[in-house]
């Protein structure tokens, strides 16, 4: 059962499951094309979608070949974790209002693995992709079961994240 907000955010903005977890909607794909290095390929140059998690749902470890730009829309704060997952500590950090320790931005670099999660009921963010995400260059660590079980050895802490 999720949040009444929660239920109403997800009608009003028309929001539809996410293969890694929670909700989202395209918001924009830009008609602007820019030439991508990362795979070598002519992609949109920025697209945004809505994306929202209730309380129990997580963003699984997941990995994009762009830039994302997270904004903080409403809601309970998100966790926030990423990595290389190479051995190296990972990111963990809180998007929400301006607070100590919390930011209303993060950026989260090309090619790293990330994952979130709500602090609360329910947390909408609005994350921003450059060059536009493409779901041919987006996996997620569930589809790579040798590689998941690396992970969870080299950081238990993010078993519940895959």
């Amino acid at each position: 059962m999720t949040d009444a907000r929660a239920d109403e955010l997800i009608a009003e903005l028309k929001l539809l499951p996410h293969p890694e977890g929670g909700y989202y909607r395209e918001t924009y794909r830009s008609r602007s094309a820019v030439q991508s290095l990362s795979p070598p390929e002519i992609r949109s140059a920025v697209t945004t979608i809505f994306f929202l998690l209730t309380q129990g749902q997580f963003s699984r470890l997941h990995q994009v070949t762009s830039d994302e730009i997270w904004h903080f829309y409403e809601g309970s704060p998100l966790e926030l974790t990423w990595g290389e997952l190479d051995g190296t500590p990972c990111e963990q950090r809180r998007l929400g209002p301006v607070a100590a320790g919390q930011l209303p931005v993060l950026v989260v670099p090309a090619h790293a693995w990330q994952a979130a999660r709500s602090t609360g009921a329910y947390t909408l963010v609005g994350c921003t992709v450059a060059p536009g995400f493409e779901f041919q260059h987006f996996r997620m660590l569930t589809d790579l079961p040798e590689e998941a079980e690396r992970v969870k050895a080299m950081y238990p802490e993010l078993t519940g994240l895959i």
